[in-house]
């Protein structure tokens, strides 16, 4: 719906880039209210966590207005880890209204919370749109937990003035979880993108959880609260379907560092310049990308023997050029010089982002993630990569020089230092499911149908789909899954990969070891 008095008019938003359309809703349309922009609501987190019952909180939390604080319940909680996954956590959480003095209590017993953490509030406002929604206003919390020991279980409940998660009348609201360990362990992650809010969606929750995951990978388009996807100021809009993500995914994220990433549907133009502003007030994660204040999606973490590397695909993309060129390259540089230090500290490095490099599905290859970082991928010898945006299971070969450089069938193994990598698009997380090309048959365990080559095209530079014929597609699944990666250590170290439909079925396994 077009009104005259709020939003870029759509003949305009064709033309102008994210940055430009917020300049014009600032200083034309809308007199914003807010606490959150891309610049100030990652600066500063709390720390002041030494462990357990070391002394008092860190600097005090700003706090929201007053609020009947025995009323409101905190709901939405969701975990992620700081830099180092041995030491440091974050809590984050929502509340429906204002509330005074948020904090968390921790502790190693569920019945003894007794260090306390001050936590922060970003409050996000999003205007009125006249004729289609009220204004909206939106209070996240966020805790920061430094100085925890390693491979330890820790208890949780989070409060604020008038609601104490210590109390008998909370006590059913107390989480937990658990560190990364001081040396290298074997565990299992999950991963996929593409979620939503719905029964598929909720269900993948629970089925991942069932694995036991040290955390979750999650590669983009989060909630869809924008269906349309484009970045632009013209995409509809619903800032509440937030609200219906976060309770959904509590039972999970609650206990499973929900490590995200950005996809196009996640770029929000009413917050900051470049859509990124409801990202930064939602989500606490780990600030040691190459710059946290405008890119929370791009960030790295180390888990056992495993280096994880996020990224911000919109930077990249072809396809969806919204933020295309938004970092001007340092997102790539400090991936070069992140995957070269990672390959000298652990046995695997995984990476993960949203548009795919390698994909037959509806939305294809994006041929501006292979220009910029596939290069960057094989040079270094990253052993997985992990993508959504396509709606679907689909794994490749494993792919050198743009090419088969080793046949991978199911339950095979492979050795990214002589074959190449294997990608793999995990976009079956809930939302609307995609298809595969007029007549390619599906091809997964139990039900291979290999096809010699698959016509599908790539995004060039000028949004143009140039055709293509590949040999690469060697797993394909139609319906809601999600990937299950059990990475084992010690003196033959793997990674053990599976992926997992919405039934419980294995629909694909395979294994990657170095230097066999």
């Amino acid at each position: 719906m077009e009104t005259p008095d709020v939003g870029v008019p759509p003949r305009l938003a064709d033309r102008m880039s994210m940055a430009e359309q917020y300049d014009y809703l600032r200083t034309e349309v809308v007199r914003r209210r807010t606490l959150v922009t891309a610049g100030a609501v990652a600066g500063g987190l709390l720390t002041g966590c030494s462990g357990p019952g070391t002394g008092s909180a860190g600097p005090a939390a700003a706090t929201s207005a007053a609020g009947p604080g025995s009323a409101v319940v905190p709901f939405g909680r969701h975990l992620a880890f700081g830099a180092d996954p041995r030491t440091q956590m974050r809590i984050s959480w929502q509340v429906p209204a204002a509330v005074r003095r948020p904090y968390v209590r921790v502790g190693v017993r569920p019945d003894d919370l007794g260090h306390r953490t001050d936590a922060e509030t970003r409050d996000l406002h999003t205007p009125e749109l006249p004729g289609v929604r009220a204004a909206v206003e939106q209070y996240y919390l966020h805790a920061a937990l430094d100085g925890l020991l390693p491979g330890t279980t820790y208890y949780y409940g989070v409060g604020h003035e008038g609601f104490d998660p210590a109390s008998p009348r909370h006590r059913s609201a107390i989480g937990s979880f658990r560190t990364a360990p001081a040396s290298p362990d074997s565990f299992v992650f999950t991963a996929f993108g593409d979620q939503g809010v719905g029964e598929a969606a909720a269900l993948n929750d629970k089925l991942l959880l069932r694995r036991k995951p040290a955390f979750h990978l999650h590669a983009g388009d989060i909630c869809y609260a924008n269906p349309t996807g484009r970045g632009k100021d013209s995409d509809s809009y619903d800032p509440t379907h937030w609200d219906l993500f976060m309770r959904q995914s509590e039972p999970v994220a609650g206990s499973v560092p929900w490590m995200v990433t950005t996809g196009n549907h996640d770029m929000e133009a009413w917050y900051s310049p470049d859509g990124y502003g409801g990202q930064l007030a939602r989500f606490s994660l780990p600030d040691n990308g190459f710059d946290p204040r405008r890119t929370p999606g791009a960030y790295s973490f180390v888990y056992g023997n495993v280096g994880v590397v996020a990224l911000d695909a919109n930077d990249v993309s072809y396809e969806i050029p919204a933020n295309l060129g938004h970092t001007d390259g340092r997102q790539t540089r400090w991936l070069d010089r992140t995957l070269a230090r990672l390959r000298e500290e652990v046995d695997f490095v995984v990476v993960f982002f949203h548009h795919c490099a390698y994909s037959t599905s509806s939305h294809a290859s994006d041929g501006g993630v292979r220009a910029a970082w596939v290069p960057l991928f094989a040079r270094h010898e990253v052993d997985l990569v992990i993508n959504g945006h396509n709606h679907v299971y689909e794994r490749t070969d494993a792919i050198k020089d743009g090419r088969v450089g080793r046949r991978v069938p199911v339950g095979a193994s492979t050795d990214p230092t002589r074959d190449g990598i294997v990608y793999v698009t995990a976009g079956g997380g809930g939302k609307d499911l995609y298809g595969f090309p007029a007549g390619v048959r599906e091809s997964y365990e139990g039900h291979v149908a290999d096809e010699e080559s698959v016509d599908t095209f790539r995004w060039t530079r000028s949004r143009l789909a140039k055709a293509e014929t590949v040999e690469w597609s060697r797993v394909r699944y139609r319906g809601f899954s999600f990937l299950s990666v059990e990475a084992v250590a010690g003196t033959a170290p793997r990674l053990e990969v599976s992926a997992v439909a919405s039934s419980g079925e294995r629909i694909d396994h395979f294994e990657v070891r170095r230097g066999r």
